[in-house]
């Protein structure tokens, strides 16, 4: 073929793996992406690349941390030493391939990730009201039938019902108020005003993500800890699971405070071959569609 396929050198093995030691630098991601039909793959990929030639460390089929480590050690000691920091996702078996195949690097749990984890909490209560709303109506509506009456739902000041003010604001809740719209600004008044246990949350999330504003480790490893403790003062159930999984990963979230770096640019990288899978109308074929994603990111 005219493209070079047949004569890869990494053809044999393709769609297990592909390495590229030579493109290793002294910041890495790492994350993972489905390919084809769920199927996904690990990408290990280099932050001065910014997403374009020479990003592609390696590529990895699957997540489990043996099988990563047992590929990642393909490369030689002496360049995976050359790596001091590493950015990733709070998965346990990224963490323990990031640390067995690069022994001299600092794991950063992405911030965008734990955020993301306190965020989803302040979600799933909202999402807990919506379902109590939906059935208080329909409960309403049954009333309505047996006592042989029209239901007439409930309007609140700004002509939504409760259900649709809880749908509606969903996401008002995941910004700050600076940046709210003034419609946006009617609906939170009205929302927390109705439902102050939301409000409560509400700002127990912001709280969480003024944090990251801090620029001294330290100082936010007390506020860390202040939040945790506030969770559990406070009775917030919903946010038990995420102030336990930060707990849990204090430490590798505190080294986001020494660079300040993030998987941002894993997730552009990721986009990128979203958009390429797309352009190509889906993947037929897994190693010719990681062959000419080597020509573009390797």
């Amino acid at each position: 073929m005219v493209s070079g396929f047949k004569e890869w050198s990494q053809l044999i093995h393709a769609e297990d793996y592909l390495i590229y030691p030579e493109n290793i630098g002294s910041y890495l991601s790492i994350d993972e992406v489905s390919l084809s039909k769920g199927e996904l793959y690990t990408f290990v990929t280099n932050k001065e690349g910014c997403a374009k030639k020479r990003t592609l460390v390696a590529c990895i089929k699957g997540t489990k941390s043996k099988e990563l480590i047992e590929i990642l050690h393909k490369i030689p000691l002496a360049k995976r030493k050359l790596v001091k920091e590493i950015t990733l996702d709070m998965a346990s078996t990224m963490q323990l391939a990031a640390k067995m195949a690069f022994p001299e690097s600092r794991l950063v749990t992405d911030r965008f990730h734990v955020v993301k984890l306190v965020v989803e909490a302040l979600q799933h209560q909202r999402i807990k009201l919506r379902w109590e709303a939906i059935e208080k109506e329909n409960q309403a509506i049954k009333l309505a039938k047996e006592q042989g009456k029209k239901y007439t739902a409930t309007l609140l000041e700004n002509g939504d019902t409760p259900k649709q003010l809880l749908a509606r604001s969903r996401y008002v809740i995941t910004k700050t108020p600076n940046l709210w719209t003034a419609d946006q600004k009617c609906r939170a008044e009205i929302l927390f005003k109705h439902y102050p246990e939301l409000h409560l949350t509400y700002k127990h999330t912001m709280e969480f993500r003024a944090i990251y504003e801090q620029n001294q480790k330290e100082s936010a490893r007390m506020q860390f800890l202040n939040w945790i403790e506030k969770t559990k003062t406070l009775k917030l159930e919903n946010f038990n699971t995420a102030a336990k999984s930060i707990k849990y990963n204090l430490e590798t979230i505190l080294n986001f405070f020494t660079n300040r770096h993030t998987n941002a640019n894993a997730e552009s990288f990721n986009s990128k071959i979203k958009l390429f899978r797309a352009n190509l109308r889906g993947v037929i074929d897994v190693k010719f569609f990681l062959f000419r994603m080597e020509k573009l990111f390797a």
